[in-house]
């Protein structure tokens, strides 16, 4: 009988690093479950996939609603049976970029980032974390960012030091330690768990002046999706290196 496809779900499937990340995967044989905030735009995006040869399906989520979650969750039980790789893709910047406003930052906008960043994460992969224990090689890939570094924010000398943007950083900080926890719980099982920064990418968050382009940025993502049974879990990673926590 032949050996059943992997199945992965990148959440932010729609744009930049998602769409790259779900492009470069299923160019390896790998099943793609897009999933984006409304459902034209994970249609347009599977539709898109579809004519470059991957097997791809929509699904609407917005990773904040529980209701989008819940259904998610329905279709990959009732379609596939599994999941094999979660793409914790979906994030939020700062309204105020980079500007180091710290001591004025709002509620809101801690909780805009963090819903996004985190919670919604860590309902999500709740969520699904029942099918992703029947797959025999579970990948979980949450997608930080080196701004989640508190060993290279607090050396003065690093090359991110004066690029301070408290309620983002902090989230994908908190992202960070959600991976470590995580995999922690599970390293008795076959399913890995990690962090990956994809580096300053040439996209809507990223802008223009970033000096990576958006095929290079969505490679981390993809080597940690197909980690093999001897690959690290509870890492963060960047083309291959670990970072600093």
């Amino acid at each position: 009988m032949a050996q059943q496809k992997k199945v992965a779900l990148i959440t932010g499937a729609n744009r930049g690093i998602g769409l790259e990340t779900a492009k470069q995967l299923g160019e390896t044989g790998v099943t793609i479950v897009a999933a984006a905030r409304t459902a034209l735009a994970a249609e347009e995006t599977a539709a898109k996939l579809k004519q470059q040869g991957i097997d791809a399906y929509p699904l609407q989520l917005e990773v904040t609603s529980e209701a989008d979650r819940q259904a998610a969750a329905k279709y990959l039980e009732e379609k596939f049976g599994k999941l094999d790789i979660l793409i914790n893709n979906a994030g939020v910047a700062a309204s105020t970029g980079f500007t180091n406003v710290t001591s004025q930052v709002t509620d809101d906008e801690l909780e805009r980032i963090f819903d996004t960043n985190l919670f919604a994460v860590v309902a999500l992969t709740r969520e699904l974390l029942p099918l992703l224990k029947k797959s025999d090689a579970g990948r979980i890939v949450n997608l930080s960012s080196i701004l989640g570094s508190l060993t290279l924010h607090a050396d003065p000398a690093s090359p991110i030091a004066n690029f301070k943007s408290f309620a983002y950083d902090a989230s994908k900080s908190a992202l960070n330690a959600y991976s470590i926890h995580l995999a922690h719980e599970l390293k008795d099982t076959p399913i890995k768990v990690n962090s990956a920064h994809p580096g300053w990418v040439k996209t809507d968050m990223g802008t223009d002046a970033a000096p990576m382009e958006i095929p290079d940025g969505a490679k981390t993502s993809v080597a940690l999706a197909l980690l093999g049974a001897d690959g690290p879990s509870g890492r963060f990673i960047h083309l291959g290196q670990e970072l600093p926590w």
